[in-house]
């Protein structure tokens, strides 16, 4: 029953999974209570691991086994989604190395080779979530593309249409040229990019001028390529240069259109000129003011981003950015242009191909969404889901109240297909099969129909995810028994994209919430603040942290495949400066715990390695501690009748507090306050004082057996019980320990996992023990702290005298007389009386109580003097600077309120802290 050699975790995490994994120890149990249920937000099938990941399923995998413990039915429900844009370009890639296109490999051909890549290669997050430890039910593992899901996705998707929830109609998308697909919202980023403002001059029509009698109109545009489908120009209603104007017409340049010149309140005065060119099938804005004022909706793009046949005759077929440089020469050409200016200009990109996205009026499949948004926002205002923190409910109903019908086709061939087919006069027709649609709408065979080549958008399959992958549309038992499951978490990003849409889902087809609470959590960033990404070259592998990373092999994979090659040297230099010698190995708990540590309620956290490797400090200090726990315990005796001692009274009511913060922490989502409580009880109170009280126990010769039992027996239970507090964190070096420790406690589960997490009942509070604990405490600390100023041995046994101070100080020496002794390495401790004369001595206050330490020699003491007299001149110095400060009026008045406040503080402490050392070093040179 010992721990061999030194804390590694490399050596037991991998062998530890596969046995919880092997032996099922994850799967559901027959518990008590209410059944608790997370339902995994389902990762890419072609993601890899990241740091957000490692976040989210650390506090998952933590409430996971918290709640196991706690003997409830458990389940984590895992599974990955089918990443439809993701998994088409890399099965593509693929294809294109082979010499292969994906028209020329066909539909079908196409799909086959997809499933094939997800069997052999897709899913390898997976592989790495077991690397955190996270305790999953694999068995159940599901994906959105399996035969059972797909079924619930169809059996959606007919019912929302055939109750006129769903339909197709041109509206504006985000539209990605080089993947030729409508894409979401969260499928694009913008980026600030350098670009240019183009004022181009629109003429007047029947002879009108500006108020500055100019005949045409300056218009200001970041993409002139798109004037070809202008349909007409904008100005603001309340604009004086513009409102005699409103009502009359303008010239197109370069094509000759009439346009009407609206008034309409979205116009930007301060923009440009303001005046705003209106091209409703190309700009979101504009197609929102061509709703408003009945405009035509000119096209002029392709699929593909060429210049149709919408424009005239010389644009057409060119490429969008050719044929921005020929719309510019030729307005310049015939004097239309009237300046080019540099301008910093928000560009959108698709995610993945990195391509400029054009907003383009598209036909798309549509969810009528407001009939759905209106229960949701209910269930919440109502509380049955609640969201925490709960500042996030504003960000729900904002958007919740001005949503939009929702855009869930995509021009892929990877997905579930949409299950809508056209009879050759492109009538529509929709239900779970060809054989289902002829005998719903009684079409002949001899009608031909074709399927949409569409495919729906993954949010549309995933905000089924909590109902579809426990089993519907069949009631399965697991449906009956986990749903709606007990706490989704997941990011602030998505809370439209996937948390609003599964309630909405969830209490259309379940007439029930997906889930009682939504945690959202904030973004996790570097140590610097700032977002990581491959673009910053700032971002961490989690496995690099677990398992180490040379500085070479780093910076390889930092400058790997960068968006902006040219980015490559400053991202290498700055790696090898803030990481000179790479990542260390500092194992799975030490990144959990810092995980849980920094998830605070705040909307992004930074990640530091230095906090990690303090983690991996403080699982060697357990590890460190059950050493020797279990070399002083392991075969001793144990039993018989024990009367504790007023430290083993004390840690055992600590360890109650423990627990009970522990719990209260959980229950308020407060991740960081349960590390915290963790971190201090553990570190502080356990292993700082309660094992070196049990060490002078149990090194005494003298001390009885009953004492030496009661020490052993509680360091046995507070150690196990805190094992047990923090597992849920750590649990890998929690479990490797407890396998010793717990049986020598009585404990026979198979796994700490399937053990009962401490309750506060199982240790009995003692406020008196907790009084004189911390009254010892701060005694033995200003004692550590005389020892420090005068460089006395720890080992050199000192007097101890005590004077003054109150009843309670008498009492409190007199309950841990013989621990102050051993702690202070005194030869004795005493008190003086009233009247009695103190010997020359080294001072500290414990509130009115004086410690003394009596100098042995005449050297002693002129060397304290000396030390007093240079601290009093510092204490001084500072004091004089603070009151300087605080009598200047200017400072008082202009500087913030909490900056003079500080000031006030530090003054009044200068002020006391020289009070006593001027007392000190009166009483020192009176004594010379």
């Amino acid at each position: 029953m010992e721990l061999k050699g030194g804390f590694d975790p490399s050596s037991m995490e991998q062998e530890l999974y596969r046995f919880w994994e092997s032996e099922g120890l994850f799967a559901p149990q027959p518990g008590t209570g209410r059944p608790f249920c997370i339902a995994i937000p389902p990762p890419n099938v072609t993601g890899t691991l990241h740091i957000g990941h490692a976040f989210q399923m650390s506090l998952m995998d933590g409430l996971v086994r918290y709640h196991r413990m706690l003997g409830r039915e458990t389940l984590w429900q895992t599974g990955t989604d089918h990443a439809g844009i993701s998994t088409q370009m890399v099965v593509t890639e693929q294809l294109a190395a082979e010499g292969k296109s994906l028209r020329d490999t066909g539909r079908s051909a196409f799909i086959d080779r997809v499933w094939d890549w997800k069997e052999t290669t897709g899913g390898n997050i997976t592989q790495q979530l077991r690397r955190l430890g996270a305790s999953i039910d694999w068995s159940r593992e599901r994906f959105t593309m399996d035969d059972r899901y797909a079924r619930a996705v169809l059996e959606v998707f007919v019912r929302l249409y055939d109750e006129g929830l769903i339909y197709r109609g041109s509206r504006m998308v985000n539209w990605d040229p080089s993947l030729r697909t409508a894409l979401s919202d969260l499928e694009t980023e913008t980026v600030e990019e350098d670009g240019f403002l183009w004022h181009i001059r629109y003429p007047l029509a029947d002879g009108q001028t500006t108020q500055a009698g100019d005949p045409f109109l300056v218009i200001a545009t970041t993409r002139p390529e798109t004037m070809l489908g202008d349909s007409a120009v904008a100005v603001h209603p309340e604009d004086e240069r513009y409102q005699h104007l409103i009502g009359s017409r303008a010239t197109l340049p370069l094509v000759g259109r009439s346009l009407a010149i609206v008034a309409d309140e979205h116009v930007d005065r301060e923009f440009g000129t303001g005046c705003l060119k209106v091209t409703p099938a190309h700009d979101f804005d504009d197609y929102e003011i061509g709703q408003r004022h009945d405009l035509p909706v000119i096209t002029i793009l392709t699929e593909t981003a060429h210049v149709n046949d919408n424009a005239p005759t010389k644009y057409q077929g060119l490429e969008r950015f050719e044929a921005r440089d020929r719309i510019v020469a030729d307005l310049s050409a015939d004097s239309m242009l009237e300046s080019v200016k540099p301008h910093r200009i928000q560009i959108p990109r698709g995610e993945r191909s990195k391509q400029i996205v054009e907003p383009m009026v598209t036909k798309q499949w549509w969810v009528r969404i407001a009939p759905l948004a209106e229960p949701a926002i209910r269930a919440v205002e109502a509380g049955r889901v609640r969201i925490e923190p709960k500042r996030w409910e504003k960000v729900y109903f904002s958007w919740m109240r001005n949503i939009r019908d929702w855009c869930i086709s995509r021009q892929l061939w990877w997905g579930h297909r949409i299950p809508a087919w056209y009879d050759e006069g492109g009538n529509t027709y929709v239900g779970r099969s060809e054989a289902e649609v002829r005998a719903k709408y009684c079409l002949g065979d001899d009608i031909r129909l074709e399927q949409d080549s569409d495919v729906l958008e993954t949010w549309f399959s995933s905000s089924l995810w909590t109902f579809a992958a426990l089993g519907w549309p069949d009631r399965s038992d697991d449906l009956a028994k986990f749903h709606p499951t007990t706490v989704l978490i997941t990011g602030h990003d998505i809370i439209f994209f996937w948390v609003a849409r599964m309630i909405m889902m969830t209490l259309k087809f379940m007439d029930e919430v997906p889930f009682h609470t939504a945690y959202i959590h904030g973004i996790v960033r570097d140590a610097h603040g700032r977002k990581m990404s491959k673009t910053a070259g700032n971002g961490l592998d989690p496995l690099d942290i677990i398992d180490g990373v040379d500085i070479d092999t780093l910076v390889a994979k930092r400058t790997a495949n960068l968006p902006q090659p040219r980015m490559s040297a400053a991202i290498e230099k700055r790696t090898r400066a803030e990481l000179p010698h790479g990542i260390s190995a500092y194992g799975t708990d030490a990144l959990r715990f810092t995980m849980f540590a920094i998830a605070s309620p705040g909307s992004s956290y930074n990640f530091d390695l230095k906090r990690v490797e303090g983690n991996h400090h403080f699982c060697n200090k357990l590890w460190n501690a059950s050493k020797f726990v279990l070399a002083n315990c392991a075969g001793q005796e144990l039993g018989g009748p024990i009367a504790p001692t007023v430290s083993d009274r004390w840690i055992r009511s600590r360890t109650r507090l423990l627990v009970r913060t522990v719990h209260e922490s959980i229950a308020q989502y407060r991740f960081d306050l349960y590390a915290d409580a963790i971190y201090q009880f553990a570190w502080g109170e356990f292993c700082d004082w309660y094992l070196e009280i049990s060490k002078t126990v149990l090194a005494d010769d003298e001390s009885s057996s009953e004492e030496c039992r009661s020490t052993r027996c509680t360091l046995l239970a507070v150690l196990e019980a805190l094992l047990r507090t923090a597992h849920p964190i750590m649990p890998f070096v929690t479990e490797e320990i407890w396998r010793k420790v717990g049986p020598l406690t009585g404990r026979s589960a198979a796994t700490l996992m399937h053990e009962v997490f401490p309750a506060e009942h199982e240790f009995d509070p003692d406020a008196q023990a907790e009084e004189t604990i911390a009254w010892l405490i701060d005694v033995v600390s200003k004692v550590r702290t005389i020892r420090g100023t005068r460089d006395l041995s720890p080992k050199r046994s000192i007097q101890l005298l005590l004077s003054e101070g109150t009843a309670a100080d008498r009492t409190n020496s007199d309950a841990s007389r013989n621990v102050l002794t051993r702690l202070s390495n005194a030869s004795r401790v005493g008190w003086l009386e009233t009247g009695q004369q103190a010997p020359p001595a080294s001072i500290q206050t414990c509130g009115t109580m004086r410690i003394l330490i009596p100098f042995e020699t005449e050297q002693e003491r002129l060397q304290e003097v000396d030390r007093v007299s240079g601290k009093l001149t510092e204490l001084r110095a500072r004091h004089r600077l603070e009151s300087t400060k605080l009598s200047n009026p200017k400072f008082v008045k202009r500087a913030p309120a909490d900056v003079v406040e500080r000031a006030r503080q530090r003054e009044k402490d200068l002020r006391i802290s020289c009070g006593v050392y001027e007392e000190q070093n009166a009483a020192l040179s009176g004594l010379g």
